[in-house]
Order: structure tokens, then sequence, then C-alpha cells
């Protein structure tokens, strides 16, 4: 009899999943999306409304026939990835690929990976969300139309290898003018008070300036703003009466917050953990897949964790009240459950974030999480149970005091009932604030006066929580992207994280400046947040996703062809002159970064680095005098010096660029540099290119390579050949040896990036006889020692090397 079969999303998802339903169904993972646009080409036919190419990820057909397989034999698939846009299209691609030999295909969907849910998910098997899956079919459209088109113009502009983002873009601008309103900053002076008074009853209390001459004094404001100001003052307070005006005693409540959503998970974890969004996500992933908690095996720990809706469940709620009750007592649950109202423009497709099972407490399962997990989990948990709890219950007291030319107010706090505060890390007692027994009329004793001369501090940078939270605010982007969003912002090198705050780096600066000025309503934070409105109104049916491209379009296309023509090359000069020609120096950008490079460019090869002030000042760095190492060029004569890169120290000729004499070198005890002497490479051929000898050579990190003898004039090389064919079907490569970043050896196919065939060891061109694999690999591990193994995963050939 043929089993049904569920396609999910990761492979972590198998093993909770199968654990849930046994023999009767196969579980099996597409590992991510199987198609995509192609990364050689734009992949969309704008000519014929948009149509896209798709293709399978390269590395991703082993995966595909094996999908095929189990469909072939499967009465009913379920495709089952995650519960938003990007699963949706997962799914659908998996569906195309597959209807060929199975078109019995079903959809489910489940915010938690439960038994529960799963099978009520089966139960309830749906038809593939078409609207759904054209709005990330657009949204994926309108990103390769932006990348792929405006990139080439600041290849050109600014620099090579760069490139621009729909999304991404318009929160670098955001990054970018926060940088601007600081650096045009001007800190104006002010001296705040503080006075220590005492009344009749102890203890003394402290109180904050609160007016001056009648006018509200607010925290950080120029009320004094100079130092004669606050002398005079100060005497006069040292000399008057400070007398209590009014004494306000009123009880409040505070009421809990709603449980998490994606936005305010990460920035609840940035703030108070400092995991970046990336990482958050990516722990809350593995807690909603399934974590080995013991006895009771692969347990999903929280609900789906890509949501903007504060919903939750009745069940769930129920749960809650039943623990609350047992853990806390009937005190600390409100006489009325708790629900909150999700924020318009949210998909409210999914519940909040919690706990699958809040009986399961971060206590219970400390011992089986690493910490991260644990922290976020206990995170999760602390904010949903303290959403169903009784609010926290406080005695506030303001206290109003006159003096000469002032009002002074003190704020006291004392929780007279935790309420929800006692399912937090802090109930809050220890930061009461108690003021003393004061009744109005009482003259107070000054104790100390103190002032302090301060500054207005520029608008902060932002963090990744305050990043987070006012792209939510303004729109832009989608619970899903925003982790993505500020990823990318780094990896690109538009923006560097110092001390946890955004600074757009000079490379930001620029791309930012000049897309804002040749393309204004692709970097309109209006504009944006209004295509993702749209977006969404194609998810729900309301629009069409080809008549939202072709609108796009319609203004675009006129957009693009204008930047092509009027964009300049960015160079932006400074006032700073080469020390060797007299001419300006102006910001350029390399592989390793910015520098201030000559415009008298290439007659003046002069470069220098440089760093900016809080105001926006350019600064030169002086290089430090290099280090004597005695080494002469054995080419040009010249002396060498200590150099460094990725790869570490290296002694290169002082007469770079016209020579590029380099040799590797180690020190003695005393210090003392000594050349390394390299062996005589292995003559193994003739050049093709000049006739030179071929010889053979081996890169830093391990790596054998062929190379001309006539370097640097003749440039020739090769990787070096194992004579094995690439095992699969249908490339024409070779497989060649390379070496990973840290040293690693390994053979990976000669058609690379065309071809990502890659094996960790020595492959034989020999088929296995148990698979027929068509290669083996020669490997060395403890147990077998030096063998002959099938590199196939799944067989299990093995085979001495004397066999």
């Amino acid at each position: 009899m043929p089993k049904d079969l569920i396609i999910v999303e990761s492979p972590a998802k198998v093993k909770t999943i199968s654990k849930f339903l046994g023999k009767d169904y196969m579980v099996d993972a597409s590992v991510g999306h199987v198609r995509d646009l192609p990364t050689r080409d734009l992949g969309v036919d704008e000519e014929n409304d948009f149509a896209p190419h798709y293709e399978i990820i390269q590395g991703k057909e082993d995966v595909v026939k094996r999908l095929k397989a189990a469909a072939k034999k499967a009465d009913t698939v379920y495709l089952a990835p995650d519960p938003d846009r990007e699963g949706e299209a997962i799914a659908w691609h998996v569906a195309e690929l597959l209807r060929p030999v199975n078109d019995n295909i079903r959809r489910i969907q489940f915010n938690e990976i439960t038994s529960r849910a799963v099978k009520e998910a089966l139960a309830h098997a749906q038809d593939l969300n078409e609207n759904l899956f054209d709005s990330q079919q657009a949204r994926r459209i309108l990103d390769r139309l932006v990348g792929y088109k405006i990139s080439p113009i600041l290849w050109k502009n600014v620099k090579r290898g760069i490139s621009a983002g729909r999304v991404q873009s318009v929160a670098l601008k955001i990054l970018v003018e926060r940088e601007k309103e600081r650096r045009a900053f001007k800190a104006d002076e002010y001296w705040p008070f503080k006075v220590l008074l005492a009344g009749g009853n102890p203890p003394p209390f402290w109180m904050d300036l609160h007016k001056l001459e009648g006018k509200a004094v607010k925290p950080g404001a120029n009320h004094i703003s100079t130092a004669s100001e606050a002398e005079a003052l100060q005497a006069l307070l040292e000399q008057g009466a400070f007398t209590v005006d009014s004494v306000q005693e009123k009880q409040r409540k505070r009421q809990p917050l709603p449980p998490y959503i994606t936005s305010t998970l990460q920035q609840d974890a940035n703030r108070r953990m400092g995991y970046s969004a990336k990482r958050t996500m990516s722990i809350a992933q593995r807690l909603y897949e399934g974590v080995e908690l013991g006895s009771r095996g692969t347990t999903a720990l929280i609900t789906y964790m890509r949501t903007d809706s504060v919903r939750i469940a009745k069940e769930a709620q129920e749960a809650a009240k039943e623990l609350i009750l047992e853990m806390f007592g009937a005190d600390y649950y409100p006489s009325k459950t708790r629900n909150f109202k999700t924020k318009g423009g949210a998909q409210d497709a999914h519940e909040a974030i919690r706990p699958v099972d809040v009986a399961i407490t971060p206590e219970s399962v400390k011992s089986f999480l690493p910490a991260e997990q644990y922290k976020l989990y206990r995170l999760i948990w602390q904010r949903f149970v303290g959403s169903q709890m009784a609010s926290a219950t406080f005695w506030d007291t303001t206290v109003l005091v006159n003096a000469p030319q002032t009002v002074w107010r003190a704020k006291g706090e004392r929780l007279l009932f935790a309420g929800f505060l006692a399912a937090m890390d802090k109930a809050g007692s220890e930061d009461d604030v108690e003021l003393p027994k004061l009744h109005e009329g009482e003259v107070l004793q000054l104790n100390e006066l103190k002032k302090e001369q301060k500054f207005t501090q520029p608008p902060p940078r932002y963090s990744e929580a305050s990043l987070v939270k006012t792209l939510e605010e303004l729109g832009i982007g989608r619970p899903s992207t925003y982790a993505a969003i500020i990823s990318t912002l780094i990896d690109r090198e538009y923006a560097r994280l110092e001390e946890k705050r955004f600074v757009p780096t000079e490379l930001g600066f620029t791309v930012s400046d000049q897309l804002s000025e040749h393309f204004q309503a692709l970097m309109d934070v209006g504009f944006t947040a209004q295509m993702e409105s749209l977006l969404d109104d194609v998810a729900d049916g309301k629009k069409n996703w080809g008549e939202l491209l072709r609108d796009f379009g319609g203004d675009f296309y006129p957009t693009l062809e204008k930047a092509r023509t009027e964009m300049a090359r960015s160079q932006q000069v400074t006032d700073i002159n080469c020390d060797q020609c007299g001419k300006p120096m102006a910001i350029k950008f390399g592989k390793t970064g910015e520098f201030l490079g000559c415009t008298g460019f290439p007659t003046c090869r002069n470069i220098k680095n440089f760093t900016r002030d809080e105001e926006g000042h350019i600064h030169v760095v002086e290089r430090e005098k290099p280090e004597d190492t005695g080494v002469i060029c054995e080419k040009c004569g010249r002396p060498m010096a200590i150099k460094q890169s990725r790869r570490g120290e290296f002694l290169g000729c002082t007469g770079y660029p016209d020579c590029k004499s380099i040799v590797n070198f180690t020190r003695d005890e005393e210090g003392n540099i000594k050349v390394v002497e390299s062996e005589k490479p292995e003559v193994v051929g003739v050049c093709p290119d000049c006739g030179g000898e071929l010889l053979l050579k081996k890169a830093r990190t391990g790596s054998r390579f062929i190379a001309c003898s006539n370097y640097p004039d003749c440039t020739y090389a090769a990787p070096y050949s194992t004579g094995v064919p690439c095992p699969r079907e249908g490339c024409t490569g070779e497989l060649v040896e390379k070496s990973s970043r840290r040293g690693k050896i390994f053979y990976s196919c000669s058609e690379y990036p065309k071809c990502d065939y890659a094996v960790w060891n020595w492959p034989i061109n020999e088929h296995c006889p148990k698979c027929d694999h068509p290669i083996l690999v020669r490997k060395t591990t403890r147990d077998k020692g030096d063998h002959i193994a099938c590199p196939k995963k799944g067989c299990d050939y093995t085979r001495p090397v004397d066999e």
C-alpha cells in the first residue's frame, strides 16, 4: 500500500514530524528553495509581461531527483514548507517539478510543530495559494530588476562589484540621513541641577529641577547655558528656602505587554542579550523546528517565529491560565482573559510567538539547551506567560517643592503587587524609590546641591533594535526580511557596527547619495512602504502581480535610462593636497575599503588612509615607519618591508608596484628576521602562451597549481588537475586541487561556478562496485586508516588501499 509523502523545508523538521506520524508517512525535506531565477542573467522576460524563467538551483539536482522518486511512489504529496510567502514559493516550485510524476498534491500549514497541529493540518489540507505565490514572485522580480539594472551603473561610477537593493537601499538611506544629522549637529552647553533635601522624616531624598522662572525644564535642555548663570543660581538657592508645594499620591496599574512578534523579539534580544537580528532568527528557527530534550525526544519549543500578529490561540490561553493558577495563585490571573489587538496593516496570518507547551518551563529544559537557546526560550516564555497575567500595582508619590525662581520635583514608586512581573527575571521591587512622609508647607533642609557642565548630544546612531523598530514603524520590509536587510548592509560594507551602533561607511554614503539623486522614487520611504502594501494586496487577491510590475516599470525604465547617461563618476575631492605632487586627493574605493588617492592618477599613485571625526572632517592616518628588516630584494636590490595580508605577514619589495617580489620569513629567538627559502619548483611542461617553463607551485593556503616561470611578464596559470573527470552528469570538467581559506585541501570541478561538484578526498577514476557512482576517493580515518571509499551519501562501500 503506497504511503503519503510530506515534504518540509528543512531536514531538522523531518525528525520531529516523523516521530508524530510513524510509519504511515514518508517525510522528506526540500532543504529550502529548489528553483529560482538564474544567477548568470536577468531571468525575466521584460517584453513578455515580466515572465520569469526559473531553473533548478545548482547543487539541488540530487534533492529534486530524490523528491521525484519519493513522489512517484506516494499516493498523496503534502507540501509543508513554512507558512509564509517564502514557504508558499518553495511549495509552488516543488509542486511544479513533481506534477509530471504525481499530480495529487496538497498544501498543509501549521503554526507549531506538534502532533495535534500536524495531524489537524493533514485533516484540512488545501490547494496551493496562488495569490500568495504571486506576491512572492512579484517581490522577487522587483528585487531582481532593481539589482540587475542599477548595479552596473554603480559599478561604472562608484566601485565594481557592489550592488543596489530595493529595500536595503532605503534602509541604508535611513542610516546615512541620521549620520548627516549627527555631523551637522552643534552642541550647546547646559547645566543640570540636583538637590539633596531632608524633611522632618527620614531619609533625605534627591530632587530634579522641574521649572526655572516658570518655564518647564526638560532633560538635556539648554535652560542654564553658562557657568556664570549656574554660579548665580547656586548662590541664590543656597540662601533661599525649599518649601513643599504639593504631595500627590495615587495607585497606578501597569499592564503587561503583548506576546512577541518578529520585530519585538529581535529588538528585545538585541537590547537584553546583544544578539543580532540574524542570530536571533537562527536560534528561534532551531527552537521552532525541534530540539533534543532527553526522554521527551525531539520537541518543538516555540510557534512560528515570522509573524506580525499578537493573536493567541484559545487552547494556548487556557494552558497559560492553568499554569498561572498553579504556579502563582488566583490573584495573579486577571478577571478576564487578555486579548491583544494586532496593529493595522499587519498580515495576521499566524499567531504571536509563544511556547508550544507553556508547561515546559525554561528551567526544566535548561540542561538540554545551549546557552543561547535557553536564553531566547526564557525570553519568549516569560513574555507570553506575563501577557496572560494580572496587572502590576504601584503606589506613586509625586512631590513638588518651591525655591527661589525654581520648582523641584521628585517621584517615588513602591510596588504593591507584582502581578505579571512575577514571571519576569526581575519583579521590580529592588527598583523602588520611596519618599519620606511629607506635608504641604513643610520647609526642607538643603543638604547638598549638585551642578554639572554638560553638552547636548547629537541624535544617536541606530542600533539593530532601533533600526528594526524604525523599519517596522515606516512599513519598510516585513518580519521575514528585517534580519536579511541588516545582514546585507554589513556584508556589502555599506555600514559597520561600532559599539553595537550602525555607522555608514564612505561607500555607503556614496551609494546612498547617488541613488537618492538619480532614483528618487525608489529611495523614497513612502514609495517603498506603499510597494509593501501593494504586495500585500497581491497576496490578498486584490491586485494582479503583472499589473503591479507594469506600473513599477512605467517610472523605473525612464529613470534608469536617465541615470545611465547622467550619473557621473563618483569622486569626492577633499581639501587635502597630495604631499608628492600637490594635487587634491579624493576618496576612492578599493578591495580593502576606502582610501585617499591622488587625483593626478595614473601619473601620481600616492595613496593614504584616513578617518573622519564626529563632525565628518577628514584626517589623514600617517603610516608607521616600516621596520628595517635588513633584507634586500633579489630582483631589484631595494629593501624589503614587512607587509600584511589576510593570510598573515610576509616580506614585500618596497619598489611595489614596479617590483612585485615577495618572500616568506620567520623570526629567531632574538626577533631577527630570517627569509624562508622556498623549495625549487618542479618543471612540469611548456607554457602555451610564451614558451617558458611551467612550474608546479603551492598556494599560501596549501593547494598546488601550475604557473609560468616568466611571471609577472607572463600570467599563465592553471589549477593542478587530478585527471579525474567530474562525475556530475552532463559536465565536461575535471576535478582539480583547491584549498579553503583555512588551508583545507579539497577537489572541485574545473567548470566552477557552472558546476559546484566537490569532494574533500583525493578522487579515483573508478566506478563504485556497489552503487555505480562514477568515482571513488582515497581517505584516512581513525578506525579504518588509509582506505578507498565511495563519496556518495548513503553508500557504505570501502576497501583497503592495497586491494
